[in-house]
């Protein structure tokens, strides 16, 4: 055995270069060291060394398979359109224990190489089905490591003690294109003070009602004129003249122009400011029939027809009334604000809770409610863009009738006709009748809406802010009882208690400031407080940790209590970790909560419990009470104490004004404007209808000469029919 052959068996180092110096003599070579072993990577190399050393005695040692130097043997697979080498080494040898050079067997049948296929390339599909299958099972051997890390009693403990909460939804989309045209912005009128303003619409009133009155005597007579001859009835001589009832229709109508006349003078004077409106369209048929029967009484001879003076009337009386209730529901609106130096605000703020807006009612003074009262109502803003179109429409429609027809004798009897017939009666009890009911049914609970600019905006309220009071006000919460540790002074666990009460700003402050009052202690001044969320606060008086709150958040806290404790709601006290008093509290919900409830959720709008008493929680309110707490959205503990901050900034429109506490007077407010928008908007549609369709009637009728279809009782009947719903609507606006 050679000297080689012995540092090999013994695992000695052997230098590199000498195994590769010798070619013939059998041993063994650097590609054979490489082949054998599987490709063993070297260790780096050192800068100032050429070759380096490797310790063969760490490698294991082959299993015997085909020779090496066979064409198909070895572990070494020939890449396609290489030559194989044929190298030939010496057989191996294996040392005895007596150190003779071992014998060599007869040489190993050859075995055929194992083939291994060439890669092929993947596909998109197999491959993404690869990676996704590949995740599936790296997640199912993770899914399951954060579960065992959670204690799972813990969690349902804390499931069981803390509330659940809403979140917001937030809208991170951009807003929807307007394709409407910006509106011109409103004339901003004097803020005149609602003493002011009641004094001003309160004056002859009453004489305003009896020329209401008047104005219907005047259209009774005039219908008795007309409709007499339809039944078979004659005048007795001198009335039975033609000339002497056209005299008697033109005294009727100059009466019924003289009793209104501060209405129609109104209208002629938005006519002037390019402010058209259906009291505009009454004043110019007024005018033009007056003319006509005046035509008519100066001809001598009789035309087979009478003038619009019933039709006319009618409207004077419609115009009228809508008047009286409008400045009546003023009068009352003016009236109840005035009544409270410091009324609630209830404004519809902007994306005030999940990207809605919102009312808010808080705490404020009488302003822009003078100037608010006085805008023009939602009616005359929808008549001063339709009206200016029916003036115009009249008059071309005249003129084509008459002068472009060759009948210039018609040209009065179609001005009369067509403005008659555009004048819609509902014009002005669409929106004055309506807010006269809203107001009456508004003023005994104290609340007063603010005017159309107020009601308009109502359309976006989606919710409304409840706080403490508006569920209790004063004096629906009492204290029923107290109970203090006898480790600790009464006195001080009670003024503990009423200072983080009162540094919370929770509706329960003045019912412990009273108690500790009535004790003569002092409130304290505490540290930072913490609101949290399992219903309960906490804070540092005098280096003691104070906790105050519910049941369930000394549970929560593990403060230890009582055993058979059986009080369904009460104030716990704790001072470092240690119980310290029960407050025991008596909840009574005021009965007009409920129809206050349902008349919000008729009309759409979501309750948002933006209260501060850790008390009143969702479930509390639905086990106790019976509310749909369901239906309410309950925010996070600070979230609530952002919506009732009454620092916050409230930059909506001013909807209405309340004298009273409670939510009554707050939801009926918000609901009784949202249907008297949708009431007033209806009505004026309805008369925008009615007089577009009347005008095209009329003219028609008289360009073909139709006196007795044209009649002054069938034009009578046409606007009637369309009073009517506009009627019922706003009758009907304040049944809710």
């Amino acid at each position: 055995m050679s000297d080689k052959d012995r540092q090999l068996n013994k695992g000695e180092l052997i230098d590199i270069k000498s195994l590769i110096g010798d070619a013939d003599g059998g041993d063994y070579t650097l590609d054979d060291i490489l082949a054998e072993y599987g490709h063993p990577t070297p260790p780096p190399q050192e800068p100032e060394e050429r070759f380096n050393t490797i310790d063969l005695s760490s490698l294991p040692r082959p299993a015997p398979g085909p020779r090496p130097d066979s064409p198909t043997g070895g572990r070494v697979v020939a890449f396609p359109g290489t030559p194989v080498r044929t190298e030939e080494r010496p057989p191996e040898e294996e040392p005895d224990g007596a150190g003779d050079e071992p014998e060599v067997g007869p040489p190993l049948p050859e075995e055929p190489a194992p083939v291994i296929p060439f890669p092929k390339e993947e596909s998109v599909l197999t491959s993404f089905l690869r990676d996704l299958g590949q995740k599936a099972d790296d997640y199912a051997d993770h899914m399951f490591e954060e579960d065992e890390a959670i204690d799972k009693k813990e969690v349902r403990r804390l499931e069981r003690l803390i509330p659940g909460t809403d979140r917001e939804e937030v809208d991170d989309s951009p807003p929807p294109r307007q394709w409407r045209f910006p509106r011109l912005p409103e004339p901003i009128l004097p803020d005149t003070p609602p003493q002011e303003l009641a004094r001003k619409y309160g004056r002859r009133l009453k004489w305003m009602r009896v020329r209401v009155l008047l104005t219907f005597f005047l259209t009774l007579l005039s219908l008795c004129q007309t409709a007499l001859p339809l039944l078979g009835l004659a005048w007795q001589p001198p009335l039975d003249q033609p000339q002497v009832q056209y005299w008697l229709c033109v005294c009727l109508l100059g009466a019924g122009i003289l009793l209104s006349a501060d209405i129609l003078l109104i209208g002629i004077g938005r006519a002037f400011r390019l402010r058209f409106g259906m009291d505009t369209m009454a004043a110019l048929a007024c005018g033009f029939t007056l003319a006509d029967a005046a035509q008519l009484a100066r001809a001598g001879e009789s035309a087979g027809r009478m003038p619009y003076t019933l039709v006319c009337l009618a409207g004077l009386f419609c115009l009228l009334h809508g008047s009286y209730h409008k400045r009546c529901a003023l009068r009352l609106s003016c009236r109840t604000a005035a009544s409270s130096a410091t009324p609630y605000r209830v404004t519809l703020d902007p994306r005030k809770w999940s990207e809605r807006d919102a009312y808010a009612k808080w705490s404020g003074s009488e302003a822009d409610f003078g100037s608010q009262i006085q805008a023009d109502d939602g009616a005359q803003r929808i008549f001063r863009r339709f009206c200016p179109l029916l003036f115009l429409g009249d008059i071309a429609l005249a003129l084509t009738v008459s002068v472009s027809g060759e009948h210039p004798e018609r040209l009065l009897w179609a001005l009369s006709a067509l403005f008659s017939a555009t004048a819609a009666f509902g014009g002005a009890l669409a929106y004055g009748r309506a807010f006269h009911k809203t107001a009456r049914r508004l003023t005994p609970i104290g609340a007063a809406l603010a005017g159309w600019p107020g009601v308009a905006v109502s359309r976006r309220g989606a919710c409304v802010l409840l706080t403490d009071g508006d569920l209790f006000p004063p004096g629906y919460v009492e204290l029923n009882g107290f109970k203090v540790m006898p480790d600790y002074p009464a006195e001080r666990v009670v003024a503990y208690t009423a200072t983080l009460i009162r540094d919370s700003g929770s509706g329960l402050a003045q019912l412990f400031h009273d108690q500790l009052r009535s004790m003569g202690g002092l409130l304290r001044r505490s540290g930072q407080l913490t609101c949290h969320e399992g219903g309960g606060l906490s804070s540092t008086i005098r280096g003691d940790e104070v906790l105050v709150g519910s049941a369930a958040f000394m549970k929560l806290m593990k403060v230890r209590l009582p055993q058979g404790l059986n009080v369904k709601n009460a104030v716990f006290c704790a001072i470092d970790g240690k119980l310290a008093g029960i407050f025991a509290l008596s909840y009574a919900l005021p009965d007009t909560v409920f129809p206050a409830l349902d008349a919000l959720m008729l009309e759409k709008v979501e309750p948002v419990l933006a209260t501060r008493d850790f008390n009143l929680i969702p479930s509390m309110l639905q086990q106790r009470f019976k509310l749909a707490a369901d239906k309410m959205a309950f925010p996070g503990v600070e979230r609530r104490r952002e919506l009732s901050d009454p620092e916050q900034v409230h930059d909506g429109v001013l909807t209405a004004l309340l004298c009273r506490e409670g939510l009554l007077p707050f939801a009926e407010s918000i609901t009784a404007a949202r249907r008297l928008r949708w009431a007033a908007r209806l009505g004026a549609v309805l008369c925008c209808a009615g007089s577009l369709l009347g005008m095209l009637l009329a003219a028609y009728l008289t360009s073909v000469g139709a006196y007795t279809s044209l009649s002054p009782l069938n034009l009578l009947i046409y606007m009637l029919t369309w009073l009517l719903p506009v009627w019922f609507l706003s009758g009907w606006v304040h049944r809710f």
